[in-house]
């Protein structure tokens, strides 16, 4: 039997060379499908709030049931094949290759001045309307997205896999679904997505501050601005609307040297985000690559770190 870390490591080596499996049955997107049953079963018999935690506990039920039984199934084959089952759930969860393809897909729209493409290539990865974002908006918008996503799409997955191997990681991408479908403040959501919303900043809330920490020691081996970065975060990490986004995205505006947040337009009405960071310079297309090596490097950092801890919690464990 392979080692949950050496099962770790595999997966991420597999994520960097493969990216995001889009031709295998992906169980992200099982997840979303038992997402979209579970409400409306729940919906057709309970009230909104009720409808929402039922449809948490029956999705997280439903995800360990199929874990488990992925695995339990895959091992009584063979051990490899458990291990082949394990690794690859690990594998589904991490998103760091698409995370920095995308973005750079939006770096090199820039650099050849087709603002059109730029547009349409960061609205596929934030929110806001880009319809009408200039050069700097878009660029904005592709480093908030790196800084916000490094923590659930790389270094929490990660956590949870260290913490408690596949099904661990799993149960987390499953909270962090049903965070994207449902935590959102309209009336459809507002009360029914009340329990995934507030799952989701629970299972985020200690990745998201480990991740922030590991952001100045990962800017100061790339050259950047370290003590920018500390600087930024210990004073800017409670200002965005989410408690544990404003970490990241605060530590990697000081280690950059340019200020995220202001105004945005969601569905036409424009929001006013508060400002992070310090406006030392004007944002610029190549802060986007230099986000993606902030979130390489403080991913590994942190990945590092979650190993010594694992084995520290083992060791007191033990005895030893």
């Amino acid at each position: 039997m392979i080692g949950l870390e050496y099962q770790i490591l595999i997966a991420i080596v597999l994520d960097q060379l493969l990216g995001d499996p889009r031709r295998l049955p992906h169980p992200v997107r099982l997840i979303g499908a038992a997402c979209v049953t579970c409400e409306r079963l729940s919906r057709a018999v309970l009230p909104p709030f009720a409808a929402g935690l039922s449809t948490v506990i029956l999705v997280l039920g439903l995800t360990v049931a199929t874990t488990w039984g992925v695995i339990a199934g895959a091992t009584l084959l063979h051990t490899w094949l458990g291990n082949a089952a394990s690794i690859f759930l690990i594998y589904t969860t991490i998103a760091a290759c698409d995370l920095a393809r995308h973005s750079t897909e939006v770096y090199t729209a820039l650099r050849e001045g087709n603002l059109p493409e730029a547009r349409k290539r960061v609205g596929m990865i934030v929110g806001r309307d880009t319809a009408d974002l200039d050069e700097a908006g878009i660029t904005r918008g592709a480093v908030e997205s790196v800084a916000e996503s490094m923590v659930d799409g790389v270094t929490a997955p990660l956590f949870f896999a260290v913490l408690g191997g596949p099904m661990a990681a799993m149960l987390y991408k499953a909270v962090n679904t049903m965070d994207s479908m449902f935590g959102y403040k309209n009336e459809r959501y507002l009360k029914f997505g009340w329990a995934a919303a507030r799952l989701d900043d629970l299972a985020n809330f200690i990745p998201a501050r480990l991740t922030s920490l590991m952001i100045p020691a990962a800017a100061f081996l790339l050259r950047l601005d370290a003590k920018g970065s500390l600087f930024i975060l210990l004073r800017d990490r409670l200002r965005h609307a989410s408690p544990n986004s404003g970490h990241t995205e605060a530590a990697v505006a000081g280690a950059l040297g340019v200020q995220l947040g202001g105004p945005n337009i969601y569905f036409g009405q424009v929001v006013e985000k508060p400002a992070i960071g310090e406006a030392t310079r004007p944002i610029e297309p190549r802060d986007i690559l230099r986000a993606n090596r902030l979130m390489r490097l403080s991913s590994a950092i942190a990945l590092l770190g979650f190993f010594v801890l694992r084995r520290q919690c083992l060791a007191l464990i033990s005895g030893q």
